[in-house]
């Protein structure tokens, strides 16, 4: 995953919800938190629709960076 710059933000749109649609919406931009452990397992540290972040595969998402003013 790249990393991000004191002015970015990582952010992932969530191509896939199946058996997280309370939690997940496709289509949807989260919030990437840093987690090295969860992405060393092949996860993404997202905060969800509930404010909390959990770890979801990162196949679920598309990674997105967006420019500070913008985020």
């Amino acid at each position: 995953m790249k990393k991000a710059t004191s002015k970015q933000s990582i952010f992932a749109l969530c191509l896939n919800n199946e058996s997280y649609k309370a939690s997940l919406e496709i289509g949807k931009l989260y919030r990437v938190k840093p987690g090295a452990e969860a992405e060393k397992h092949g996860y993404l540290k997202v905060v969800d629709e509930s404010g909390e972040d959990y770890a979801f595969a990162s196949d679920r998402f598309h990674l997105v960076t967006l420019p500070h003013p913008v985020e």
